[in-house]
């Protein structure tokens, strides 16, 4: 018998073309190939080789980046019946930045390792190629060519967990960003729940990566001002009380309508509740004061520019229909 070899009469036109070349132990049996038989194959000089425990790979020449990702898979997911199918497992870390393309992660083929996320509760250790990285509660993976992965948040942080090099780290989170693939607030979150904000040049790189994100969300609202043809306001400025405290700095502000924009670039920390309770108070001080506060987020900016500039445009329709606003000192910030 060779690789060629139909391995019983159970059918394999469901399996892809690398799912026939990999498979576990029980999937083997499934098509009547019992383990000695499987062993026997692998044996020096065999057509077969033992790719990771119970997982084999029906050749004897190197694994292809597809067959290790499809192996790591298979190891890592609970057991079921069928095959092609991986239950609570997901490639992470730099070998799925690599499949979301991101050209600051290295080639799947140069990865010692192939991180795969499991339940924290899964009862199996890491062996060979596969890294198993445990999450109290799995994401809803995306699939690309055929492979259950992470969403870049998670991807990333998982990612950064194995990283020492704050340069790596920083390549890595800016291209996230400034490519649109996710909002720095959510690399945070992620960041954050792992425990990795303690670390210095982690700490370094999400500094430059919340500034490049707001850059980027000042530039998508400027471009929706003109692109949608509101009019123009007065840019980055303080509000103050004649004679009075500090009201708080706003990105755009309309003085004749008292209609204001923020943009919400907060990004989750420890002390989120304190913050957002600051930020209400803030907002609900300049509405008091006849201030319409526009809100908006990087990602609804991004995502639907042209709504957003309607919600803009609403407010400073209504502003003629409202009491006069109190007199507020306007001030570059």
């Amino acid at each position: 018998m060779n690789h060629y070899t139909p391995l019983s009469p159970l059918p394999l036109s469901h399996l892809s073309d690398v799912q026939r070349r990999v498979l576990s132990a029980a999937q083997l049996r499934e098509h009547g190939v019992s383990a000695a038989r499987a062993a026997a194959q692998c044996r020096d000089g065999g057509p077969w080789q033992q790719l990771l425990p119970g997982v084999y790979l029906l050749h004897s020449g190197p694994p292809t980046s597809d067959e290790r990702l499809h192996g790591a898979l298979l190891y890592a997911a609970r057991p079921q019946e069928g095959a092609g199918r991986y239950r609570e497992a997901m490639i992470t870390g730099l070998a799925a930045l690599a499949l979301h393309r991101f050209s600051a992660a290295p080639p799947l083929l140069s990865l010692d390792r192939v991180d795969v996320l499991v339940p924290r509760t899964r009862r199996l250790r890491s062996a060979g190629c596969a890294r198993l990285v445990r999450a109290h509660s799995l994401p809803r993976p995306q699939e690309i060519t055929g492979v259950p992965v992470a969403p870049v948040p998670r991807a990333l942080a998982d990612a950064v967990a194995q990283l020492a090099d704050g340069d790596s780290v920083r390549r890595l989170l800016t291209e996230a960003v400034r490519g649109g693939r996710c909002e720095p607030a959510a690399v945070v979150k992620e960041l954050t729940r792992a425990r990795l904000l303690t670390r210095p040049h982690v700490v370094d790189a999400v500094d430059s990566l919340l500034a490049e994100g707001r850059a980027l969300a000042e530039d998508r609202l400027y471009e929706m001002v003109r692109s949608q043809r509101l009019p123009d306001p007065v840019w980055n400025v303080d509000l103050r009380l004649p004679g009075g405290p500090r009201l708080g700095g706003v990105d755009a502000y309309w003085p004749e309508h008292a209609v204001a924009v923020e943009l919400d670039t907060r990004a989750p920390r420890h002390d989120e509740d304190t913050m957002w309770s600051e930020y209400a108070r803030r907002r609900e001080h300049l509405e008091r004061l006849g201030i319409t506060v526009v809100h908006i987020t990087p990602k609804k900016l991004r995502e639907s520019p042209e709504q957003q500039a309607t919600v803009v445009r609403t407010a400073l329709m209504a502003s003629c229909d409202r009491d006069p606003a109190s007199y507020v000192v306007v001030l570059p910030r």
